[in-house]
C-alpha cells in the first residue's frame, strides 16, 4: 500500500485545496458535520500534509472520510485558501479506486448509492423516480409518501406530470436514444468503469462477511453502529 501520497496528489481536487495548512482550526469551527460527527476538518488537512502512508492508509479505510457533507464553508474561512472539503473529495476517490471504503461501515454504503443512484441514472435518466423510493425502504417518509406511492399513477396525472409517458414534461419516460447517449458518456468518461469497480469490491466484501448481495444491501442502506458521534 505503498506511494498513496503520491497518487493523492495527482488529483486535481488535493492539488487546488491545500496550501500549507497552519492548523489553526477554524475550519473545524465553522464545519457543520464537526458539530455532530466524531469529525475534525483540521486534523483530515493535518494528516495528509504530514504524508504518512501508514496515517493515511488509516484514514482511507475509515469512516472519518464520509462524514463530510462537502457543503464547503470551510473554503470560505481558512485564511490559507485551504478547502479541505476538497481534499475530502480527493481521499474519497483514492479509497474507491484502492477498494479501502469496504473497511468502514459509512464507506460501504459507496454500494448503496452506486446500486441506486448509479443504477436509476444508466436504466431510467433519472437519479430518483418515484418508482423506486418504495415505502418499506423510506420509513421516514411516512404514511403520506406510502399512500402517494400507492396512488402514484393518478397523483401525478393530477398534477399535470407527464409520469412514465413519452414527450416533454415532469418525470417523463426518457427515450432510449438518450439514455443509449448517456450510457455512452458514462463508458467514454470512465465513469461506468468506476461503478463497476465499486461493485467488484464491493461483492468481495461480501464474500468476506459471508452474505449475498441483498444482505449485503440492506446492511449498507440501514445498519448504523451507534459510534460516529460523541454528542
Amino acid at each position: 500500500m505503498s506511494h498513496l501520497t503520491e497518487q493523492l496528489k495527482k488529483d486535481i481536487h488535493y492539488k487546488e485545496s491545500l496550501n500549507s495548512c497552519m492548523n489553526c482550526g477554524v475550519c473545524t469551527a465553522i464545519c457543520p458535520s464537526a458539530e455532530f460527527y466524531n469529525y475534525d476538518p483540521r486534523i483530515i488537512a493535518d494528516t495528509v500534509q504530514r504524508e504518512d502512508e501508514y496515517a493515511l492508509e488509516t484514514l482511507l479505510k475509515s469512516d472519518t472520510i464520509w462524514y463530510c457533507g462537502e457543503c464547503m464553508s470551510c473554503k470560505t474561512r481558512c485564511p490559507r485558501c485551504n478547502t479541505p472539503g476538497g481534499i475530502i473529495m480527493a481521499l474519497r476517490k483514492l479509497s474507491q479506486e484502492k477498494g479501502l471504503f469496504t473497511s468502514s461501515e459509512k464507506g460501504r454504503q459507496q454500494y448503496a448509492l452506486k446500486k441506486v443512484l448509479g443504477n436509476n441514472i444508466l436504466n431510467y435518466g433519472y437519479c430518483v423516480t418515484p418508482d423506486v423510493v418504495k415505502p418499506e425502504m423510506h420509513p421516514e417518509q411516512g404514511p403520506v409518501w406510502e399512500w402517494i406511492y400507492t396512488h402514484r399513477d393518478e397523483v401525478y396525472e393530477k398534477t399535470h406530470s407527464n409520469y412514465r409517458k413519452t414527450g416533454a414534461g415532469t418525470l417523463r419516460q426518457v427515450d432510449n436514444d438518450s439514455l443509449d447517449e448517456l450510457r455512452a458518456i458514462f463508458e467514454v468518461t470512465g465513469g461506468k468503469e468506476f461503478l463497476d469497480k465499486i461493485e467488484a469490491y464491493s461483492v468481495k466484501k461480501a464474500e468476506e462477511m459471508g452474505i449475498d448481495m441483498e444482505n449485503y444491501f440492506l446492511h449498507t442502506y440501514t445498519d448504523n453502529n451507534g459510534k460516529h458521534s460523541e454528542k
